[in-house]
């Protein structure tokens, strides 16, 4: 488990206001004891506000997200779900496509999101459902040198989940127009990164 302390420490070396817990364990080379430590530990805690469940885009919902997101339904954890490399759908093999390719990638991505959510609704499980709306990210493509596509909407969703967005403005990622980049101001930085 990785932890990051959002907005620095205090006098006394305690996180600020918002820890960011990364836990790897369910998917890709996963173990099936850490998915049980995984749940073990978000069930135990209080201070838990929400779980975000990173699915790959290109993939939809595999088992294993499936059986993750069941069990926070079953245990009520709050959890919102995010799509994950979608640069991968739309800007396929790192070119930038034409804005009309641009246009029916975007709809491809829409689609896929709309079946992540269409298949979250049909699952037959008592609980509370995923939070909020889909939200879609990559970390392998940049509209601008340090701006990464979906980044400011996941982190300004973290925010609002902790209610640390009261003054802050929400930011507008991208303008269709002109694909660039055009955020408002900026979210805290993690005092530690990959």
């Amino acid at each position: 488990m990785n932890f990051f302390a959002v907005g620095g420490e205090d006098e006394q070396g305690n996180p600020g206001r918002l820890v960011v817990l990364d836990m790897p364990g369910y998917g890709h080379k996963s173990r099936a004891e850490w998915g049980e430590e995984i749940m073990k530990y978000l069930v135990g805690r209080k201070q838990l506000v929400r779980a975000f469940v990173l699915i790959d885009s290109m993939h939809g919902v595999k088992r294993s997200d499936e059986s993750l997101l069941q069990a926070l339904r079953e245990s009520a954890i709050s959890h919102q779900v995010v799509l994950s490399k979608v640069d991968r759908i739309l800007f396929p093999k790192g070119r930038n496509p034409t804005q009309q390719m641009l246009q029916r990638n975007a709809t491809t991505l829409q689609q896929a999101a709309q079946s992540i959510r269409d298949g979250l609704a049909s699952m037959d499980v008592a609980g509370p459902e995923p939070l909020g709306e889909i939200l879609a990210c990559s970390t392998a493509a940049s509209l601008e040198r340090g701006k990464w596509l979906g980044i400011n909407n996941l982190r300004w969703a973290v925010l609002a989940a902790t209610g640390l967005n009261e003054t802050r403005k929400r930011p507008v990622l991208i303008d269709a127009d002109s694909r660039r980049h055009v955020a408002s101001e900026a979210m805290p930085e993690a005092t530690e990164c990959r």
